[in-house]
């Protein structure tokens, strides 16, 4: 039986031709997930107090407010871990805060340094730099590692750059012109497209000026405006500052309190899983969906702190101190998990003593979950290979790598093992290539 066609080749060709080049549009703008490592969490201090050993010492308290629960069944009830999972998260969770308590840091010159006379400033500004460069040298930083600038308001604008400028210029001059691994500048509190295209200008001059290579000095967004949601329009405004940054944009950070009490949220309601917070996140999340663009949901405010001070306690106030870090406990994982199944893999810490729910809420849900997704990129590799050996054209590369990446996420963090990842009927070969493409195309090479 001969296929007969209507449509001329000509008119076929013109359509084909268009479909080809909105899609190389499609994917220039939207590249999807690089498999790259993402921190689960960003731990923020300010400017004044940090040092080189910096997350040394926070890995250190952070592994003793354990004491708090020093047993896996009492962890894994706090925390709200299945019981089945809890030797097994507890033993990861106090591995993970003796080896890497801190995944990234941000050395703060806004709100957790504040306003400081021009002379204070400058010397903190020295002085972190220095600090970084002997990091570097002492191999003490953590994996990821930034500085928070003040916002280019009309009144900070002026300061904000110059504490930027002798921070990069300082720190160069002492690390022999390197930059930490994962370096990033967060821009916060921003209300208009010319607060990126300002900073992205002053960054191309430092880098032509300092003899870095262009766009090497990467940003990131803080989200904590509902300028930085809608312009005066009322249209989306995410997408132009994505675009201002001129390739430079790594990830977006929401700033819960800030961007409450823009929405005037009183005090007493301001938290992680208010609606407007939720919606402003699913905004983020349509936007950035399969950019590359990471994405950090903001800090629990409540702190795992007991009330009673001192050496010498009576057992009701070490009772007393138990029961209030268990309360702050439960609400940051409870606030944890809540971002995790809203696709936000990453949050803020402000407290040593957050990390062990972190890290306890973050593999529990990794977890709970490795046999489901095990079982499911299982079946969708074989699938996939199926097609792509019969000669057939497989197209749903993405759904691929968004189900390899729960394991890249899981295993980067600490969460599960590459071991465990085997069940999912990968090599750890393939696993390690942390591309999903990359494993079709080398068992499509492979004689059957």
């Amino acid at each position: 039986m001969t296929a007969r066609t209507t449509l001329p080749p000509k008119k076929l060709s013109k359509a084909l031709e268009h479909v080809q080049s909105a899609q190389a549009k499609v994917a220039k703008l939207y590249p999807g997930d690089s498999g790259a490592r993402q921190p689960i969490h960003t731990v923020y201090g300010g400017a004044h107090l940090f040092t080189a050993d910096t997350a040394r010492k926070l890995g250190e308290l952070s592994f003793r407010s354990l004491d708090s629960a020093p047993d896996p069944a009492l962890f894994a009830e706090v925390v709200g871990i299945q019981q089945d999972l809890a030797d097994k998260v507890y033993e990861r969770v106090a591995e993970k805060l003796k080896r890497e308590a801190v995944e990234d840091f941000r050395i703060d010159f806004e709100d957790g340094y504040g306003n400081r006379s021009d002379e204070e400033e400058d010397g903190h500004a020295i002085t972190a730099a220095q600090q970084v460069a002997t990091g570097m040298a002492q191999s003490s930083l953590p994996p990821f590692l930034g500085i928070r600038i003040k916002p280019l308001t009309r009144e900070l604008a002026a300061r904000s750059l110059r504490t930027l400028d002798i921070f990069l210029t300082e720190m160069l001059d002492k690390s022999n012109g390197l930059l930490p691994e994962n370096f990033v500048i967060t821009l916060p509190k921003i209300l208009s497209v010319s607060d990126v295209k300002t900073l992205v200008d002053v960054l191309d001059v430092f880098e032509d000026r300092s003899g870095l290579e262009a766009g090497v000095l990467q940003l990131e967004f803080m989200v904590e405006t509902t300028q930085s949601i809608f312009d005066p329009r009322g249209r989306v405004i995410l997408p132009r500052l994505h675009e201002a940054a001129l390739g430079r944009l790594r990830g977006a950070h929401f700033g819960t309190y800030d961007y409450t009490a823009s929405c005037d949220i009183t005090a007493s309601q301001q938290r992680m899983r208010h609606p407007a917070c939720d919606f402003a996140k699913h905004v983020m999340k349509v936007v950035f969906a399969g950019t590359g663009v990471m994405l950090s949901d903001g800090a629990t405010n409540i702190m795992p702190v007991g009330p009673h001070k001192g050496k010498v306690l009576t057992d009701q106030q070490r009772d007393e101190n138990r029961a209030a870090v268990h309360v702050a406990w439960r609400l940051h994982a409870d606030d944890v998990r809540h971002s995790l199944i809203n696709g936000f893999y990453q949050g803020w810490d402000l407290h040593p003593a957050q990390l062990p729910t972190r890290y306890g809420a973050v593999y529990g849900f990794f977890l709970e979950g490795l046999a489901a997704a095990s079982e499911r990129l299982k079946n969708f590799v074989g699938k996939a290979a199926q097609a792509t050996l019969a000669g057939d054209v497989f197209d749903d590369a993405a759904t691929g790598q968004g189900l390899l990446n729960y394991f890249l996420r899981g295993i980067a963090c600490g969460a599960v093992t590459e071991q465990e990842a085997l069940a999912t009927g990968l090599t750890l070969e393939e696993i390690r290539a942390k591309s999903f493409v990359k494993i079709m195309d080398s068992r499509r090479a492979k004689p059957s």
